[in-house]
């Protein structure tokens, strides 16, 4: 600028035409010079931007200096690229950490991109499907037809119990799906894992607790019969004989009609528990209908209403008006009046006595909740209530719950419990979207 303002002063004196040459070979000088200073901080800058691009934090910015200025924009890139490579390094660690933790878990782990490449497959899942990671979804598809068929099936957040063979081997994978996006790409991440062994033991128990509850209540029933044939018997043997029926009086007769409706009575009742037991293993096939719940209840309420007022117990609904749910209407009418008739025994000696209905929906599951306030469940029991055959009612058969439960299994839901002693219960019916 200085050196233009001179020229600008003696460009119109000729007799200082050398001093305006002079002057004007500077300004070239300085021009030049101030491009070249600017296409380098440029080159600079962009080999900065390029190292982040690529992320090689090799490069250096350690060279000719060309002023305070510059050195300090030298310094502030090398702080830069430290910066960089310190997150870099985090990252890679982190990352390292991860799949050090995915590889040792004992879960099967499948990611699946949305163009159908396989992103990731860890070890447990190698060896569970007993193959090598595909690169592709059809590659998958042709070493494990039947596992890829039941997964492109199911739905986001299901689970499902899936029986493979594999090498000839049975194994029975529990498999849970989620989908979710990530940086504009969608992903489907497959969990799944062997429970063969854990579903044998809890069968095994399973056994052991019907066993030994079918046992306790043959048991109960046979002792009596037997022992009854026996005093049958003897007083209708002298010394290992027939007695001649001219020696049976009529109190040894009347003991015999007695013994025998005793037996018709015992046996009667075996057969009915047999019968029960029939029903447990027996569910019929679901036949899906969308019921408006709010229906549902007010009929189910209205049904029952009669039997509250005579037990001295309030009876309240409340439901979302637009609430539906697909269900079997039969089997869940079955299961509601079941869960109804239990909470009013529960509590029709209680003072003010109250059992609410609840249903509300979320963007994952339809809930239907049956809560009463009377003498809840002891803690001792809980994990029993569902037991087939166990009842805490001297009355109860201990088929209702469990019954209960089975349906709401085949729904694909679930029946759950919170109690506390002397507190109430709190059933609830859970329809999985």
């Amino acid at each position: 600028m200085l050196t233009m303002t001179a020229l600008a002063f003696i460009f119109a004196r000729t007799e200082l035409f050398f001093n305006q040459i002079i002057l004007l070979g500077i300004i070239i000088i300085q021009v030049s010079e101030l491009i070249r200073f600017i296409t380098h901080t440029n080159r600079e800058i962009a080999k900065l931007l390029m190292a982040i691009r690529y992320s090689d934090f090799s490069i250096s910015f350690k060279g000719k200096k060309h002023g305070k200025s510059f050195q300090e924009l030298q310094d502030a890139f090398v702080e830069i690229i430290e910066a960089f490579k310190k997150v870099s390094v985090e990252k890679e660690a982190q990352f390292k950490f991860l799949q050090v933790i995915v590889d040792n878990i004992k879960v099967g782990v499948l990611a699946v991109k949305e163009d159908h490449g396989i992103e990731l497959m860890n070890k447990a899942a190698q060896d569970l499907l007993k193959i090598a990671t595909p690169n592709y979804w059809k590659q998958f598809q042709q070493l494990q037809p039947t596992f890829a068929n039941e997964l492109d099936a199911m739905e986001d957040n299901e689970r499902k119990l899936i029986e493979l063979s594999i090498k000839g081997e049975k194994q029975q994978v529990s498999v849970q799906i989620n989908r979710l996006k990530i940086l504009n790409y969608r992903y489907t991440i497959v969990t799944f894992q062997d429970i063969k062994s854990e579903i044998e033991q809890k069968e095994i128990e399973a056994w052991h607790k019907l066993i030994r509850i079918l046992t306790h209540e043959i048991m109960n029933s046979v002792t009596p019969v037997t022992s009854l044939s026996e005093t049958m018997i003897m007083l209708l043997e002298e010394n290992g004989q027939p007695k001649p029926l001219e020696n049976l009086s009529e109190e040894t007769l009347e003991d015999l009609r007695f013994s025998l409706k005793t037996i018709q009575r015992r046996s009667e009742g075996l057969l009915h528990f047999v019968e029960d037991y029939r029903k447990l293993t027996r569910i019929k096939t679901l036949e899906l209908k969308e019921v408006n719940v709010r229906e549902l209840l007010e009929e189910n309420a209205n049904l029952l209403s009669k039997e509250f007022e005579k037990a001295g117990v309030k009876l309240q609904t409340k439901s979302e008006a637009r609430m539906s749910v697909a269900m079997d209407r039969k089997l869940i009418d079955q299961v509601l009046i079941n869960l109804l008739t239990n909470a009013r025994h529960a509590t029709e000696n209680h003072e003010n006595g109250l059992v609410e209905i609840h249903a509300y929906s979320s963007s994952h599951q339809s809930v239907i909740e049956i809560k009463d306030n009377g003498i809840g469940i002891d803690e001792t029991k809980m994990d029993q209530i569902f037991i087939p055959f166990f009842s805490t009612k001297e009355d109860g058969s201990g088929i209702g719950l469990s019954l209960s439960k089975q349906i709401m299994k085949k729904h694909k839901g679930d029946l759950t419990v919170k109690s506390q002693h002397g507190q109430g219960a709190t059933f609830s019916l859970i329809f999985r979207k």
